[in-house]
């Protein structure tokens, strides 16, 4: 069974509660599934330590506390009620407390004394945690193991990494691990580890959901340039369509979005925005002779979105076959310049945002079932040695390995440019993400972007309707 970073499980977790299966289901499955550990390792009757964190790993806990009631179980929570950082936990706090089972706070490390139970169960710190552990948990942590008792850890030992196994100070030491929907990969290889299926739906996986959204972040100490400087190399017989992804990829995070297009309409692509950075070069549309200054100028930014509003001349394609092919950095090949990439030998990092038509002028399959579809275009994407994300009603992104289906947006996107505005936001998060995350985020994005403005005012969309609502459909529920 392949592991789960702490970061992925979270956002499924979040997706779960999107799909109608609440945290509270969750947590009671949890919950449920430490007891039957605990009934492993002693009957009714034995003397139970529950050592319970303040966050949702104490509410597990807490409701394996609830399921022990046939035990001698004692309650330690370490800090005070009003601590406990989530509802769901503290909710299962108070319901010990009506059910008049033992229980007792700990706001000082001295007041730890867990006495000889003959099982501890371990919930103080969860897979969200890293770093040495404060106090009083250290000191739980250390009364913890300093027992003879059978210790049974909630999802990981407090005091370890979940995605390194390894422990900046004290660590509990498990007899048993018992985590959740599948190992995290810190815990890979351990042979004290039981995984707990806790009803989370296949799908909380599959389908991007609000839970991807936790990953658009923020440091509050980051400066100018931290969150990506998108280079849309575009335009020639079209200017809209560079316009419309250089300013979704602003709309989209990224802090700078440059323009190199052909003289002749790089101030009518200017006169869109006055917050793009655009850059002409001599001509009409992009040839070979321009390859080398714009690979010169590449190396200065982070992403390239190549492809809006080339066409799809002769001399353009040739020259987007000598850019990919001395190109090595990270780039969204979209539109005429897709039907290139198979035949170019590159070091480059490619996201290709082909529709149905494009992927088939690519050499890539045709379905109209996103089943089917996920199935052919993975097999594509492995044997292309890139990222796809072919837009549809539902979109499917992939590197061959790892699967991600969107079903946000709405019939009102199939007009045109929206695929540009899909473009430039995947171009911003592609600077701060790896390939099909980037993908899959911006995908969700542009779809709910289009669905509140249709929600709106109906259809008749434009696509630059969506560049004021890509903010907003980054925005999770934590903002």
């Amino acid at each position: 069974m392949d592991g789960i970073s702490s970061r992925r499980m979270a956002a499924v977790d979040r997706n779960a509660a999107a799909l109608g299966v609440s945290t509270k289901q969750l947590m009671e499955s949890s919950g449920s599934a430490v007891a039957r550990a605990v009934r492993r390792h002693a009957d009714p009757g034995a003397s139970v330590a529950v050592v319970a964190g303040r966050g949702n790993n104490g509410g597990d806990a807490f409701v394996a506390a609830r399921f022990l009631d046939d035990y001698a179980v004692s309650t330690f929570l370490l800090g005070r009620r009003e601590s406990i950082t989530t509802d769901i936990s503290r909710s299962n706090w108070d319901a010990l407390g009506e059910a008049e089972l033992p229980r007792e706070t700990v706001t000082d490390s001295a007041q730890v004394a867990l006495g000889d139970p003959d099982v501890v169960i371990d919930g103080v710190l969860g897979t969200g945690v890293t770093g040495a552990p404060r106090e009083p948990e250290r000191t739980a942590i250390e009364a913890m193991n300093a027992t003879d008792a059978t210790v049974v850890s909630v999802d990981v030992p407090s005091g370890t990494d979940a995605d390194t196994g390894e422990a900046a100070d004290v660590a509990v030491e498990a007899d048993e691990i018992v985590t959740f929907h599948r190992p995290k990969p810190g815990l890979l290889g351990r042979d004290d580890v039981t995984v707990a299926d806790i009803g989370i739906p296949s799908p909380a996986e599959t389908f991007v959901g609000p839970g991807d959204l936790q990953a658009v972040t923020r440091d509050p100490q980051a400066h100018k340039g931290d969150f990506g400087r998108v280079f849309v190399v575009g335009g020639g017989p079209y200017t809209g369509a560079p316009a419309l992804a250089a300013q979704a990829a602003l709309r989209a995070g990224a802090d700078l979005a440059y323009v190199a297009a052909p003289d002749r309409v790089a101030d009518r692509v200017q006169g869109y925005s006055e917050d793009l950075i655009v850059e002409s070069y001599d001509g009409e549309v992009l040839t070979a002779d321009h390859v080398p200054a714009l690979l010169d100028r590449a190396g200065e930014r982070d992403v390239v979105v190549l492809g809006p509003g080339l066409g799809s001349a002769d001399a353009t394609l040739d020259a987007v076959h000598g850019f990919l092919a001395d190109y090595e950095g990270r780039a969204v090949v979209d539109a005429d310049a897709l039907q290139v990439v198979p035949d170019v030998d590159t070091e480059a990092t490619l996201v290709c945002t082909p529709h149905q038509g494009e992927l088939v002028k690519m050499g890539g399959p045709r379905s109209d079932d996103w089943r089917e579809r996920r199935e052919t275009v993975e097999n594509f994407a492995r044997d292309l040695g890139h990222t796809v994300l072919v837009k549809g009603a539902y979109d499917v992104v992939t590197d061959g390995e790892t699967t991600r289906v969107n079903r946000t947006g709405n019939p009102g996107m199939t007009v045109g440019g929206t695929g540009d505005v899909l473009a430039g936001a995947t171009g911003a998060r592609l600077a701060v993400h790896d390939p099909v995350e980037a993908g899959a985020l911006a995908a969700y994005a542009n779809g709910k972007a289009g669905d509140a403005v249709v929600d709106e005012q109906g259809y008749g969309l434009l696509a630059s309707d969506l560049l004021d609502e890509l903010p907003r459909a980054f925005k999770h529920d934590d903002d």
